[in-house]
């Protein structure tokens, strides 16, 4: 099976990292800088998948090389994008990197972002957020 493949499973995962973001309390319409993750044990692979993500339109993050708890050596790095919270732009994005990853036989391990605190004006009082209009 290929990761293409698993796209639904991935599909789950944008869904419900989306929500707890948004129960966390950060911004349903901020612009988000969306780290997607790739790896693999070999370093010229990963550069072509990394140049693929780039031609792809994301921005791509110099490769890292890091040491696993077994000893192994992987080497990883990061597709950027700015995205809103949009189920099917993020569904549409793990659908290319996935192919991507496939092609390469390089492994796509997910995506992450930083929290976005709601404007001024929002507060929470006993666990909701109210507007002090």
């Amino acid at each position: 099976m290929n990761q293409f493949d698993e796209r639904e499973e991935w599909y789950e995962f944008n869904q419900e990292t989306i929500d707890a973001l948004l129960e966390d309390g950060s911004q349903a319409d901020a612009d988000y800088t969306i780290e997607h993750h790739f790896a693999s044990t070999d370093f010229d692979v990963l550069e072509k998948a990394a140049v693929d993500a780039f031609k792809a339109g994301f921005e791509v993050t110099d490769a890292e090389e890091l040491m696993l708890d077994d000893g192994e050596t992987i080497f990883c790095f990061d597709a950027v994008v700015e995205r809103k919270l949009d189920i099917e732009k993020l569904n549409a994005d793990s659908d290319t990197l996935l192919k991507i990853a496939d092609k390469h036989d390089v492994t796509y391990d997910g995506w992450g972002t930083y929290f976005e605190p709601r404007e001024d004006g929002d507060f929470e009082q006993d666990g909701d957020f109210l507007d002090d209009e």
